[in-house]
Formats: structure tokens, sequence, C-alpha cells
């Protein structure tokens, strides 16, 4: 009888992070992808739009003006999602009917005063700016009494939900520990009262030795398409040593987390060669003043395209009703990231 094979067979692959399956269809495509491959035509923006309410010294939308900052800015959300000023309550009529209150903050992070860059296009030093301020923003939000978990993501592109092309990021900090971090927590803790050790870190250790997911190996970050991904192109970066969040790293770690970072979207820009959307975020420890030993810091990534610079995957009927699903295996998505020239598209 044939053996069962991963490239070859439908099967389900096992997130140790969330407890979660994926469904992976190889045998829907044998080639990486098929069909038509074409190129888009980028609008090229100016280094500074009069009209773009995130560049320097421009007025917002609540009427309060940028100042004419140089590298890196952040401001509370003009619009934001959570709020810190809102009254304590609950509603619960039974068991079917609960709702509670939930205070916050959201703050914008603008990675450059340039209008037309994004991190690919930025050069090590001013995204390890970027990082310097994510870490003063994760210590400054998690130590009020209230926020107990501070997320840091960025949504690259309109397809994703971006407003403004302006690079920047943004953080939503809350008293609640969110869906996604809440099961990881728990799945890093079973593994690490099991083993005493932390779960990314030995899966990372195992992904070193197959080679098989590994986008690139840096002294202090990797980068890799995770067993388990569900987007066609999903990848994470994983720190090396384990760190529980961004407070624990070192200067140098920090550097490696910028180098790491623009390695991974030049990947991205270069495979269809348009600026690739994605979302983007860091897991990290909450900041419920509890020691999390078993957090290990990663960074997710979530891009759309699936073929070209314009066919995307969606979520729609099984993957809605039942569990994610992907044609495109892990290994296919790595060999053709690791086989992308490093130099950016746009740099010629």
């Amino acid at each position: 009888m044939e053996a069962f094979n991963l490239e070859e067979h439908s099967h389900r692959r096992y997130n140790p992070l969330t407890g979660s399956w994926v469904q992976v269809s190889p045998h829907r495509a044998k080639r990486p992808w098929q069909g038509q491959v074409e190129k888009v035509t980028e609008v090229i923006r100016p280094k500074y739009d009069v009209k773009c309410y995130l560049c320097p010294g421009n007025t917002r939308a609540n009427g309060e003006k940028n100042p004419n900052y140089q590298d890196t800015y952040a401001f509370n959300n003009d619009f934001a999602a959570l709020q810190p000023g809102i009254p304590k309550g609950k509603i619960q009529e039974d068991d079917l009917f609960m709702a509670i209150s939930e205070r916050g903050l959201c703050r914008v992070i603008c990675f450059s005063p340039r209008h037309d860059l994004t991190i690919p296009e930025m050069d090590i030093a001013s995204i390890k700016k970027v990082v310097d301020l994510w870490v003063t923003e994760y210590q400054k939000l998690g130590e009020l009494d209230f926020i107990n978990y501070v997320q840091i993501f960025e949504n690259k592109g309109a397809i994703m939900g971006c407003s403004n092309p302006h690079p920047h990021g943004q953080i939503w900090a809350q008293e609640t520990i969110p869906d996604e971090p809440q099961k990881k927590t728990i799945q890093l803790q079973k593994y690490f009262k099991k083993y005493g050790r932390s779960l990314l870190g030995d899966y990372l250790t195992k992904e070193l030795e197959k080679q098989e997911r590994i986008l690139f190996e840096d002294k202090h970050f990797v980068g890799l398409i995770p067993f388990w991904a569900v987007w066609p192109f999903e990848a994470m970066l994983i720190s090396k040593r384990h760190v529980s969040s961004l407070l624990e790293l070192s200067e140098e770690e920090k550097t490696g987390l910028a180098e790491a970072y623009k390695k991974l979207t030049v990947m991205y820009d270069n495979l269809f060669q348009t600026s690739f959307a994605y979302s983007g975020g860091i897991h990290q420890a909450p900041t419920d003043g509890k020691e999390h030993t078993e957090w290990h810091l990663h960074m997710c990534f979530y891009p759309p395209l699936l073929r070209s610079a314009t066919v995307k995957k969606f979520m729609v009927g099984y993957e809605m009703l039942a569990n994610p699903q992907r044609d495109i295996t892990p290994e296919q998505a790595a060999n053709m990231l690791r086989a992308l020239p490093t130099r950016h598209y746009k740099s010629g």
C-alpha cells in the first residue's frame, strides 16, 4: 500500500501554540502556483504628503498637530477602539447574555517621517528605533495597573484594513488577555510545566535540525514558515534565546530583531514584486503582574497574497464553518521565499 506523504496526501497539522488544527491539501497544488502571475502598477508616493494625518507637522482629524519628528513618533489613537475612562460594569441576564466593560488604550506608532517608505525599504538603524519604541511603549503601558496585555501590531496594505499608507503600526493595551495570546499562554504553560523548557525553544531547535521551513538564521533570531501555518506565506520570527518579552532583549538582540524584520519583509516584497500586504505582530508575556517564564517572544506574520500581487487567499466556506485549509504546503512556501534575492526589488 502507498505510504503516507506530507507533500502528496491531504492531512491535518497541529498547532501546539494554540491547540488548533489546519487542513492541508497538497494534491490540489502540485506546483507552487498556477495561472497568471502579473505585476501591478504601484503608486509612487511622495516623501511628504500634505494631506497625510501621520506626516510630520500635519494636523490630525482631532485638530492636534504632529511635531516635526525626525525618526519615530507615538500618540494616542484619535479613533481608539479602547478607552481608559469608561465605567466598570457588566450585564449578565443568564448564561446566554453576558457583557463586561473593557478598559484600554490605543496608540499609533509612526515608523518614519518619510511617507514613501515601508519597513523593507528602511535601513536597519531606523527599524531599530521602531523596536526601541516598542520596548518603551510595552513597558510604559504594561505598568498601568489596569493593563494586563499589550498587543503590538502592524497592518500593511489596504487589503489588510490599513487606511493610511504612511509607515506605521498600532498598540492596543487592555484589561483582558485577548483570545489568541490567552490560548498561547495556556499551551505554553502546559508544556513548560511538563518539560521545564520553552515550547518554542524546543520547536526552534528541531526546525533548525530539519532545515525544511527555515527562511534564515541569524545570531539572535530565526525566520521560518511554521509547520502549522494557515496563510500561504505565514511566517514567524523567533528569538533564539528564551526571553519572555521585549524588555529582556539586549541592545544587540534588538538590532537582531530589526534585521530579521527587514529580511522577512524584503522576501515578501520580492515574491511578487509588490508592496506585500500583511498583518504582523508581537506575541509576548502578559503584563498582569504574574511571572511568565513559559512565554517565548515571537513575531507572527499573516499575509493574504496567494498566487500573485492581486490573487488573495480568503477564509470562506469550509474554513469559516469547519477549520482553516491550505493547498501550498509550508515547505513549498519556505522554498519559494528562500530562493528570492536578498536585495529589495526596487533597489535595482
